[in-house]
């Protein structure tokens, strides 16, 4: 199932719902049918979710020491950086607004 997340600061995200579920794991929230990240949760949410990045980032330099450029862009390719920016960003938006973030589950 998709995930939507929106909020009238960012444009809208659409993820899959094994990935949604995590990055609000990460932000202290459960995944649910609908769900909101507030104004006042977006600080923390912000800070939760950029240590993980950091914390996911220091393992893989670590994990890439001393392998060859081309076993390190292999390594590197998915990482949590690249799956949360684009929430991350929204959280970044909507805090500059004041604006909630909302999600729900798509139904097919």
């Amino acid at each position: 199932m998709l995930v939507t997340f929106k909020s009238h600061a960012s444009p809208t995200i659409t993820m899959l719902e094994n990935l949604a579920q995590f990055l609000l794991g990460l932000v202290g929230k459960k995944l649910g049918e609908r769900g909101a990240i507030g104004e006042d949760e977006m600080g923390a949410a912000i800070a939760k979710l950029e240590a993980a990045i950091a914390e996911d980032n220091a393992a893989a330099k670590k994990q890439s020491e001393g392998k060859q450029s081309d076993e390190r862009e292999e390594a590197d390719r998915l990482r949590l950086a690249q799956r949360a920016y684009p929430l991350l960003d929204m959280l970044r938006e909507s805090q500059k607004e004041n604006v909630a973030v909302m999600w729900e589950i798509g139904r097919r």
